[in-house]
């Protein structure tokens, strides 16, 4: 037994050497607790030895012999929905996969706004975590890779999980809200493939051969085929990351001092006043890329003694750490995620307690981001930590100090994300793709619509199931309030979203009522994946009955001083939503110096005019980034989609 346990280690290692190639192996995908799509023929595939027999058995018996290459396929009939089964394949090896239900299955992408977890959103909603037990609806998290030189054959390692109060909390938000909402209406098991990144752009997810036609991303691929262009970009990335790795935060004086300052027993001597939320550029500190700490005392009451707290510190940016009575209680390092810290029981005590916030921002303005709650929860007591506030500079970094992008990132590269995180999917029947995406476009908003529509193509063409339905959310309504008629590239991108619809069996979501002005990442999923779910009953599910989004503009005829504009989707009638009166409509002349319009109601029609432009010829709505008061709506609830008639 000695001598086994000595030679265990050398047997290990000699068998991981060398690799059983005769073994069956699968893709991420089919593994226990997966949904196969119901009613329609479904492929298992995966590798093997070139030659060697593979087994099924699944409601049926099948066998197929591994290809040259040690590829093989079976496709299973089509089946109705139901389960739990269980799988027994069969080769040199034996797998047997269990919980395998057949339902409709949802292949979900976008960047952060469809990868937004229900964490994020869980003060939000309190009982829909807490209620969520759906066995029946299921999630696969696809890993984040990017490679822009080769299609990957499969995703990083995965598994599908259940929907119960634990594990709903790494469910997309929308992607969730989603599902429930078809779940109960259908009673029908729900596979979401959650395939997203924050901050990419659609050329990313699109493959290769819909690009080749498309300028300038055609010649951006050219460039990935060429070895000295990629081992430039590489070297040239390594340098940013070794900057940014050596960037001198030793230099902080709230470090390096006798007493650091977040230190209990440190006297703040010529501190500055703050009013908290804010950001420093406003507040007499400009073009400062460095380090600034905050620093408020409160006192509280002996009620507090031996009591666990929440403390709630909005969105920072870009990067905090965070103290409260010179103990660390969280720190996040990029300026998106809301704080909020768990500060254990005896931390606090009655009377004077010292909450310490260290800042560090290397662009833009930094500070505490506005309209976001700043509050410290005890028990039922909620201590509201708006207000004057001190603040100290600790270092101000040098331009050199100053962290710079690495200039190439797969993720953001035509193909980069396609390649590894939709080609590896596509032999995965599928009910239909769910799309959140634009903001990373928005700097080139007027290519959008093309590139939406490229994707569209592109995945109805490789996952060749037809024109699989392929159902998106319109951007929300974001960024600062603009008082006056005003361009917008949002507004613009909104248009190519709008556009998309005049291809077939697709879907929109209107959420311009669903956003923040100051978070690109509002925390109403509800509403926009429960649109999404309205749309897809009427794309996907053969529900033509049913009201399937917020007023479409169809055409815009002048008479006279006024003009008549005609919707679709007006449903039950036109209505004005939270108002008297239709705001966020827009006339101009043959000049088109638009200001703002009168607006009516008649029919399923809006006359608009304003009694200053005698010749009118256009119309906009909400053409805006943040069109506020928007509210021309359907009796269904829906908002309009915003649009206008001078596009050239």
């Amino acid at each position: 037994m000695k001598l086994l346990k000595r030679l265990f280690p050398v047997i290990c290692c000699v068998l991981s050497c060398f690799p059983l190639y005769g073994a069956v192996r699968l893709p991420q995908l089919v593994g226990n607790g997966m949904v196969l799509q119901r009613d329609a023929r479904v492929n298992i595939w995966g590798w093997a030895a070139a030659g060697e027999k593979v087994s099924i058995s699944f409601r049926g018996n099948y066998h197929t012999v591994a290809d040259k290459n040690g590829g093989w396929k079976i496709v299973l009939p089509a089946m109705k929905p139901g389960g739990p089964y269980i799988m027994d394949i069969r080769a040199s090896n034996h797998i047997i996969l269990n919980d395998i239900l057949i339902g409709d299955v949802w292949f979900c992408s976008g960047q952060s706004n469809m990868v937004l977890p229900m964490e994020r959103v869980k003060e939000r909603y309190p009982e829909e975590i807490a209620s969520a037990n759906y066995p029946e609806i299921r999630n696969f998290f696809v890993k984040t890779e990017s490679d822009v030189t080769r299609l990957h054959d499969d995703l990083l390692p995965g598994k599908w999980i259940k929907a119960d109060p634990e594990n709903i909390l790494s469910f997309g938000a929308a992607s969730w809200f989603f599902a429930k909402k078809l779940y109960q209406k259908y009673h029908i098991p729900i596979g979401i493939i959650n395939s997203s990144v924050g901050g990419t752009p659609v050329q990313a997810w699109i493959s290769e051969g819909s690009l080749k036609e498309i300028a300038p991303y055609n010649s951006r691929l050219s460039q990935f085929h060429n070895t000295s262009f990629m081992d430039s970009v590489t070297k040239v990335n390594a340098l940013a990351n070794n900057q940014h790795n050596s960037s001198p935060v030793k230099n902080d004086k709230g470090l390096n001092g006798a007493k650091t300052w977040y230190d209990t027993a440190y006297v703040p001597r010529n501190w500055h006043h703050f009013w908290l939320p804010g950001y420093w550029d406003d507040q007499g500190v400009k073009n400062l890329n460095g380090v600034v700490w905050f620093r408020k005392e409160i006192i509280l009451p002996t009620s507090v003694q031996g009591q666990p707290a929440k403390l709630f510190l909005g969105r920072i940016v870009d990067a905090d750490q965070t103290y409260v009575n010179g103990k660390s209680v969280g720190n996040i390092t990029y300026k998106y995620p809301p704080r909020r810290y768990n500060v254990p029981a005896g931390l606090l005590k009655p009377g004077k307690n010292v909450i310490v916030v260290r800042v560090l921002n290397t662009s833009g303005k930094g500070g505490f981001v506005p309209d976001k709650p700043y509050h410290l929860n005890i028990g039922n007591e909620v201590i509201d930590l708006r207000g004057e506030w001190l603040y100290q500079v600790g270092q101000v970094f040098s331009p050199a100090d100053t962290y710079t992008p690495p200039v190439f990132t797969a993720q953001n590269e035509p193909t980069g994300l396609y390649n590894t995180m939709v080609a590896p999917v596509i032999n995965y029947t599928i009910k239909g793709l769910l799309w959140y995406q634009g903001e990373s476009n928005a700097d080139k908003a007027a290519e959008y619509g093309r590139l939406l529509e490229a994707l569209i193509a592109d995945w109805r063409s490789r996952w060749n199931q037809g024109d699989v339905p392929f159902i998106y959310a319109q951007l929300p309504n974001f960024n600062e309030v603009e008082y006056s008629p005003a361009q917008s590239d949002w507004a613009r991108l909104r248009e190519g979203q709008l556009k998309a619809l005049s291809v077939p069996n697709t879907g929109m979501a209107v959420t311009i009522d669903a956003g923040e002005w100051n978070d690109i990442h509002p925390l109403n999923k509800k509403d926009v994946g429960e649109r999404l779910a309205i749309a897809a009953e009427n794309v996907a599910y053969g529900e033509k009955n049913i009201v399937a989004s917020g007023p479409i503009y169809q055409s815009a005829v002048v008479k006279g001083s006024r003009i008549a504009v005609s919707f679709k989707n007006t449903g039950s009638g036109l209505v004005i939503h939270d108002g008297t009166e239709l705001e966020q409509f827009a006339i101009a002349g043959a000049d088109k110096k638009f200001v703002w319009a009168t607006a009516i109601i008649e029919g399923d029609k809006v006359i608009v005019w304003n009694e200053k432009v005698i010749n009118p010829l256009y119309v906009r709505y909400a053409w805006a980034d943040n069109p506020e008061g928007a509210n021309l709506y359907n009796k269904e609830g829906l908002p309009a989609s915003p649009f206008r008639t001078d596009n050239p």
